[in-house]
């Protein structure tokens, strides 16, 4: 799921209002579910920041979530080891799908049952049961006590979320499924597959939900799916138990291709397909800034997609929010930081397209006085929750690095006085240093009071292991080689004297 459909930033323009709008009703109010993917397996914000966003995303149009806990749930007995220091408590897992009821939002909870498994295979305990014995990634699908440990974690976050209607069982990017020892052997029999393996696990966990749930239907990422073809997937049984959740984040998708991929799984069984979309987490690894532009393009291609397709097709749309590409990866945009694209792209799929009047919601919404599609700049405070974040590491993006480096790599004085070497050696020219002391002293605290503002703004979101690592990721390697000169002109002036 991370690491797809982010091919294109193109920059062209977005289509006119006119365009925007026409024939793309189907997603509209009334109709499909709108989920808001809340991943959790980084910076995952603190229950009270949750308790103030959710009345705001039902007010930009959202009719549900889809809650990815990974080490967040509160796991207990055998699971416990899966719980991460941070981890939600039972009584703010409770308080949260209270207050969605309350707000009329649909909650689907999503549980990795195949692939991006590394929150559980990473771990001593489980470590027998990954597919390949060096790779946490993936389940091995042939052993018994795989699908035990796979209805255990189901049925822990079963007992906390009463009365939904779908459990979304993951199954996207199962990596090097069929290079485990028993898959080899399996595979050498008579008529075994790859594509057949991987059916028969997504059947084992649909039936095992089906089985002990019946009113729940389990949904599944698409992408194991795609490529197989229309007989073997009829064949297999899994389109009776399972909804898949085709996700494409390019701005660029491919209509036609996507209303194939429709047409094909509803002649192999699927009752019913979901859509998924991105408003952040899909344009880079790294990524701390968001440009609405690209994902909102992403939203009107599935507009129209939704347009082409039969109407009775579509359960809903889910517009995704990663925060890691993968467990062991770094933190791509905070939540925050996105609550703007989501806006934009939550009011596009209620009004069926963007207009000037769909930019004036959102900017009434968020208390934004003028909302940037087309740049990374954000220039409005806003009055959401998380807003001043958003301020701050626009700012940070923007400007640390670069001033760092227009002092440090660009300064003559800096590069021709105090270099290395001089560093080193403690050599400074007494003339020089008045050239660039002063304006290195002052840089370094305006940085150090920005900081301090981020990091009491995210203490009030986030927990502290988060804005760590945030800092040490987008902050400290600038802000380190600045507090290094000024310490160095330091010691090198006490040389001298």
């Amino acid at each position: 799921m991370r690491t797809g459909g982010a091919s294109s930033k193109g920059k062209r323009a977005v289509r006119s209002n006119r365009e925007r709008s026409g024939g793309m009703r189907s997603m509209a109010a009334g109709g499909p579910l709108r989920l808001v993917h809340l991943d959790m397996k980084g910076a995952a914000p603190r229950a009270r920041y949750l308790a103030e966003v959710l009345p705001l995303l039902r007010a930009l149009g959202a009719t549900g979530l889809l809650l990815e806990y990974e080490d967040t749930f509160p796991y207990a007995g055998p699971l416990g080891p899966l719980r991460a220091p941070h981890a939600y408590s039972p009584g703010e897992v409770r308080a949260l799908l209270s207050q969605a009821k309350a707000l009329g939002l649909e909650v689907v909870p999503l549980v990795q049952t195949f692939g991006h498994m590394e929150f559980v295979l990473k771990h001593k305990e489980f470590a027998h049961l990954r597919e390949v014995k060096a790779f946490p990634n993936a389940l091995n699908p042939h052993k018994e006590e795989s699908r035990a440990l796979v209805k255990a974690m189901i049925d822990q976050v079963m007992a906390l979320h009463e009365d939904i209607k779908w459990f979304h069982i993951g199954c996207d990017e199962v990596y090097y499924l069929g290079e485990g020892e028993e898959s080899k052997q399996w595979l050498q029999q008579e008529d075994n597959t790859p594509e057949k393996l991987c059916l028969s696990h997504i059947k084992a966990v649909a039936s095992c939900v089906a089985s002990s749930y019946p009113t729940v239907t389990p949904i599944v990422w698409d992408d194991m799916l795609r490529g197989i073809s229309e007989e073997t997937l009829a064949e297999s049984g899994v389109p009776q138990l399972v909804q898949p959740m085709i996700w494409d984040y390019a701005a660029d998708l491919d209509v036609e291709g996507k209303v194939h991929l429709v047409e094909k799984y509803r002649r192999c069984g699927f009752s019913k397909v979901w859509f998924a979309s991105a408003f952040k987490g899909a344009t880079g690894v790294n990524q701390s800034l968001i440009l609405i532009g690209h994902h909102l393009k992403n939203h009107l291609q599935w507009l129209r997609v939704a347009s082409k397709s039969p109407v009775d097709v579509l359960e809903g749309i889910t517009l995704t929010g990663w925060q890691r590409y993968d467990h062991f990866s770094v933190l791509c945009e905070l939540l925050p930081v996105a609550i703007p694209c989501l806006a934009v792209c939550l009011q596009t799929l209620k009004n069926g397209g963007y207009s000037e009047k769909v930019k004036e919601n959102v900017e009434e919404l968020l208390g934004m006085s003028n909302l940037e599609i087309d740049t990374f700049m954000s220039t409005s405070l806003g009055t959401f929750p998380g807003s001043n974040i958003l301020m701050l590491v626009t700012e940070i993006s923007f400007y640390l690095k670069s001033s760092v480096d227009e002092l440090l790599e660009r300064n003559r004085y800096v590069t021709g006085w105090f270099s290395p070497y001089h560093r080193k050696r403690k050599i400074i020219h007494p003339i020089i240093m008045h050239h660039f002391q002063p304006d290195a002293v002052s840089l370094l605290s305006k940085w150090n009071g920005v900081v301090r503002d981020l990091q009491a703004a995210m203490e009030e979101v986030f927990h502290k292991c988060t804005v760590e690592e945030w800092m040490e990721e987008n902050v400290y390697p600038s802000l380190q080689k600045l507090q290094q000169v000024v310490d160095d002109l330091d010691e090198a002036i006490k040389a001298q004297n």
